[in-house]
């Protein structure tokens, strides 16, 4: 279970703090409930993605974790650049994981992100496309009961937008989803429940569906 309580987060600007991004967010996911996430363009949808998975902190309020989440895959963030992609995954798999278990993660990640002689390159060479399909295997290499998706299903050709599907599906026999995606036939195909983000609100839906709908109404105002 995750409890967010009372979310408010805005930025520094070089004129000072900047307008509130979230403002009063309060919402409960249950266990292995998977949810997606909607709203316009710079809503803050991503930001509520990151303070979730505890990568960025909130002004004001918190976030109870019943449970293990995995950072944001598609945040390009926590990856070291001038570190190769065989280094940077090695040292999560140090941190994350008993050392006898190295090889095989290893094996998976650079198996999963199809980078090819990239993964033994600097990260900093790396188009965000990568750094996304990089992250991917990287979270999938652990069991968490939460994984936290940001667009990475439109990351890659064809093929690996097939696999991270398939990655999908197999997560939701046994662990949660949040989500964020454009594409709303990716976020029916995998969630249940839905969050509208609108003016710095979270707006809670049982049904993706309903989210769905609620938020293209809000276009057409």
């Amino acid at each position: 279970m995750i409890i967010v309580k009372d979310i408010h987060k805005r930025y520094q600007t070089d004129h000072g703090p900047g307008k509130w991004v979230l403002q009063g967010v309060s919402f409960t996911i249950p266990q292995k409930l998977s949810v997606g996430i909607v709203g316009a363009n710079g809503v803050g949808k991503s930001t509520l993605l990151r303070i979730v998975g505890g990568v960025d902190q909130p002004n004001k309020g918190q976030v109870e974790r019943h449970c293990r989440v995995s950072w944001p895959m598609g945040f390009g963030g926590g990856l070291q650049g001038s570190l190769t992609g065989r280094q940077n995954a090695k040292f999560v798999c140090r941190v994350h994981g008993p050392e006898q278990d190295i090889p095989d993660r290893l094996a998976f990640i650079q198996d999963f992100a199809e980078i090819g002689d990239a993964f033994d390159e600097p990260v900093k060479t790396y188009s965000s496309g990568m750094k996304s399909r990089l992250q991917f295997g990287l979270s999938l290499a652990f069991d968490f009961d939460v994984y936290i998706s940001d667009e990475v299903t439109s990351a890659g050709d064809a093929s690996f937008r097939a696999k991270a599907a398939a990655a999908f599906k197999k997560l939701a026999d046994h662990a949660g989803l949040i989500m964020v995606s454009h594409s709303d036939g990716t976020l029916k195909q995998f969630c249940q429940a839905g969050i509208w983000i609108q003016n710095g609100q979270a707006h809670w839906f049982d049904q993706i569906d309903d989210a769905l709908k609620a938020y293209k109404d809000s276009i057409k105002k």
